[in-house]
């Protein structure tokens, strides 16, 4: 569960900027994860609690803001959306993808005291 690790990076974050920006508590977190980050949101809520736990953001909400997956089809020359990777362009049936976001997970926004 990769989640955990990506979690600890999240927290070793807002640690960095609490110290930068002078807040001492984190309430709510917003992250942005992309569909085809390989990143499982269920995982996610869970790894956050347990990895948030006794720090400045114990207790904090966590809520996750879905991106789509965007290919730039070489094949029919259109901008897509797909699900996954390896998809076929939903227009066209093309192969030919080149990925072009939704591989990003971020910090977007924070609630901070």
């Amino acid at each position: 569960m990769h989640e955990m690790s990506l979690c600890e990076g999240v927290l070793l974050a807002l640690e960095e900027n609490a110290i930068s920006q002078g807040y001492k508590r984190v309430k709510t977190v917003w992250l942005e994860i992309g569909a085809l980050s390989g990143v499982e949101p269920e995982a996610m809520y869970f790894g956050f609690d347990v990895v948030m736990n006794e720090t400045l953001a114990d207790g904090a909400r966590l809520e996750i803001i879905h991106l789509p997956g965007e290919a730039w089809c070489m094949q029919c020359s259109q901008s897509v959306q797909v699900s996954a990777r390896y998809e076929a362009c939903p227009e066209c049936g093309s192969y030919q993808l080149h990925v072009t976001g939704g591989e990003e997970m971020r910090i977007k926004e924070l609630e901070v005291d």
